[in-house]
């Protein structure tokens, strides 16, 4: 009897392993994604270090 060698049994298998991955990746990246907390309290600190700076250096040019 002649098997044939691109036999796609395999490919099933290879697609609902796929499927499983990105559904765990997916649940992972939203269990360890950052509250909007986290996000609003990062963007206020990035943007008085920004004012902070900007100050700095228009002190520095009054000289």
């Amino acid at each position: 009897m002649h098997t044939n060698p691109y036999n796609c049994h395999g490919c099933g298998s290879f697609l609902m392993g796929a499927a499983t991955g990105m559904a765990a990746g997916a649940l992972l990246g939203a269990t360890m994604a950052p509250s909007s907390r986290q996000i609003k309290r990062a963007a206020h600190k990035a943007a008085r270090r920004v004012n902070e700076a900007v100050d700095h250096l228009a002190d520095a040019m009054d000289m």
